[in-house]
């Protein structure tokens, strides 16, 4: 397997980007909507086997102090083999120095973890899907 990481949104088949968030239960809103999320990211990562996108992620961020990572998938069969800690070392080095909040899908959260993620006690959240947030088990 060689992996070809790319640390921008030029050229990008953004319906493959849909398509590979579908898969793993996270993409629901418009091809455009994604398309805008990611171009308006402060880092973006996409991973490529042979031409194949198996990866993706992204960060929000003002450089400084904080920053949120969103968007971190990896194709179904790619999954256990490192492309997802690809993504977020990826990521955590292009904000390094600030606070750093993500979303996890529920039951993922141990492999966050091994990047020093921790629960947070405080955090809330106000959705504009809020009764799937809730049943995907993101909220109360």
């Amino acid at each position: 397997m060689a992996l070809e990481v790319k640390l921008d949104c030029s050229g990008v088949d953004w319906q493959a980007v849909v398509e590979l968030l579908r898969s793993v239960g996270m993409g629901a809103r418009p091809l455009d909507d994604h398309v805008q999320a990611f171009q308006a990211s402060h880092t973006v990562v996409f991973v490529f086997d042979g031409g194949l996108l198996v990866g993706v992620g992204r960060a929000i961020s003002d450089g400084v102090r904080q920053a949120a990572i969103y968007d971190c998938a990896v194709r179904t069969a790619y999954q256990g083999q490192g492309i997802g800690s690809l993504i977020i070392e990826s990521i955590l080095d292009r904000v390094a120095g600030c606070d750093v909040t993500l979303y996890a899908m529920p039951g993922k959260e141990g492999f966050y973890e091994r990047f020093g993620f921790k629960g947070m006690k405080t955090a809330m959240a106000k959705f504009t899907r809020e009764a799937a947030m809730r049943e995907m088990g993101f909220t109360e």
